[in-house]
């Protein structure tokens, strides 16, 4: 199904006093359009368009900017914004401006905005806003990245199958792995850690879907592949190679994605066994891995938690190990950014950007999600409902309820609004309409009444009750031919007379 994207960022750029480059073009305000075409396929196009309002800072804005750090001018900034999703403020500052440190001419915030150094004409502030633009707004990767299906291989990168598809809910599970209870007695306060760490993180991702987090451990739940001795370090060492073959082993006690209706994704915490410690991960270069942890794709992750050996070999058994969780959680938190491809990249060294603190990703980063998750909705829309043409045409004799009809409707319905408020900037709008459209959309496909199986083709039909009829079919039309010959010779016979 062919389908054409125009996707509209709303874009502000303020000018402080003593900023103002010397050949815009116009006096201020004015405003500013540009375009640019992402290449997708053949029958999918994307249209990035950029409406920039160039004004001057306010006396309020001012004032917000009349501070000592950067950090503080974000926050006192934040309060004065418009705080669409989608939308992009960037404040040009004096190029004396103390707010960045030496040698930094872009600072971006933890919300929708970002300090930029003036210095330079028109052309450098233009470059400046592409370069800002691909850090704090979608790119042609990222949206690639959302259509992966409808992108040749060789288009893309080798991340873009690696990020999780754009689901209405997701069920993330905690499991505490410990194969050898006997020598270890692990404690874990997983319910404290999931509300201090990653309670937030899912708070501000409630936007994108349902979460549901659910924790267990397992005991004598082994890896499936055995380490390697290294005499040089004394521990046990597990490859890059061998990693692959850790998850199938350990999935297989999970069951947790047995029932799910979402995607499952897997956080495991191992601590290993007495005679295999400790175990240090490897990388492809033969260097251990500095967080002891490695992360699957679309599955999850793993890390191995080694318990420090007792001096004493005279200590009792079960040793008592109490887990470290805001190392743990820092390094699970890392990895539900990688699932969701929220990973930052490589930047000039000119930017700096703010940490996003105890909220796990900033505000624009949730817009970068919305993005590629509300063209993703879109395209899978019109992927299903494109299956669903096809097996109605497939079977002529389907049978279509009203009430499929109007969740089909009303899937196309959602689907074009999403796709009108995409193009006038509405971010929040398009998103909650594409889930509206996936929703009626899969309620349409997945009714029990169009379950292929129902209908047969005629081909099949007459193979099914031929074999059944055809033996009982004989003898009734030999009867038949015998009762008509009988009527032809009664006619024949003269009729008699008395």
């Amino acid at each position: 199904a062919s389908a054409q994207f125009q996707l509209a960022v709303p874009v502000a750029v303020v000018f402080a006093p003593g900023s103002v480059p010397g050949d815009l073009p116009r006096p201020l305000p004015f405003r500013d359009v540009q375009e640019m075409e992402i290449s997708v396929n053949l029958r999918t196009s994307i249209t990035s368009r950029y409406e920039t309002v160039y004004r001057s800072t306010t006396a309020q804005e001012e004032a917000a900017l009349d501070v000592a750090t950067a950090r503080e001018a974000d926050a006192a900034l934040h309060l004065l914004q418009d705080a669409s999703l989608g939308t992009l403020t960037v404040y040009m500052v004096p190029e004396t401006s103390s707010h960045l440190p030496q040698g930094i001419s872009v600072y971006v915030g933890k919300h929708r905005s970002a300090l930029v150094r003036a210095g330079g004409g028109l052309a450098a502030l233009r470059t400046r806003l592409q370069q800002l633009m691909q850090v704090m707004s979608f790119t042609a990767s990222s949206i690639a990245a959302a259509l992966s299906d409808r992108v040749p291989d060789g288009q893309l990168g080798p991340d873009a199958r690696r990020h999780l598809k754009s689901s209405l809910g997701y069920e993330i599970t905690f499991s505490l792995l410990n194969p050898d209870p006997k020598s270890h007695a692990v404690d874990w306060d997983i319910e404290d850690a999931v509300n201090r760490y990653v309670q937030p993180v899912l708070d501000k991702l409630s936007l994108v879907a349902n979460f549901s987090v659910d924790s267990q451990i397992l005991y004598y739940a082994v890896l499936g592949v055995t380490p390697r001795f290294d005499k040089e370090s004394s521990s046990f060492l597990l490859s890059a190679h061998s990693l692959p073959h850790v998850i199938n082993p350990v999935e297989a006690r999970l069951g947790s994605s047995a029932a799910s209706l979402y995607p499952v994704l897997n956080f495991l915490l191992y601590v290993p066994e007495r005679s295999h410690s400790p175990l240090y991960i490897q990388d492809k270069d033969g260097a251990s891995v500095s967080t002891n942890a490695f992360h699957s794709p679309r599955w999850g992750g793993i890390m191995v938690y080694n318990v420090e050996t007792p001096a004493s070999p005279q200590t009792s058994l079960p040793l008592h190990v109490d887990v470290d969780m805001v190392r743990v959680m820092e390094v699970f938190l890392a990895q539900l950014r990688l699932l969701f491809g929220l990973s930052r990249e490589e930047l000039p060294p000119e930017f700096l950007l703010e940490s996003p603190g105890n909220e796990g990703l900033a505000d624009w980063e949730l817009d970068r999600l919305l993005w590629a998750h509300t063209v993703e909705n879109i395209a899978t829309v019109s992927t299903t409902l494109t299956s669903l043409a096809q097996l109605l045409d497939k079977i002529g004799n389907i049978v279509i309820k009203d009430d499929v009809a109007s969740e089909v409707y009303r899937a196309v319905t959602s689907a074009q609004s999403a796709m009108a408020k995409l193009a006038v900037g509405h971010l929040h709008s398009a998103f909650q309409a594409s889930k509206e459209a996936v929703t009626s959309s899969e309620r349409a496909f997945f009714d029990p009444s169009l379950l292929h199986l129902l209908y047969f083709p005629d081909d099949q039909k007459f193979a099914i009750y031929i074999p059944l009829f055809l033996p009982m079919a004989v003898p009734i039309l030999l009867s038949l031919a015998k009762i008509v010959r009988e009527a032809r010779q009664r006619k024949k016979e003269p009729t008699k007379m008395d």
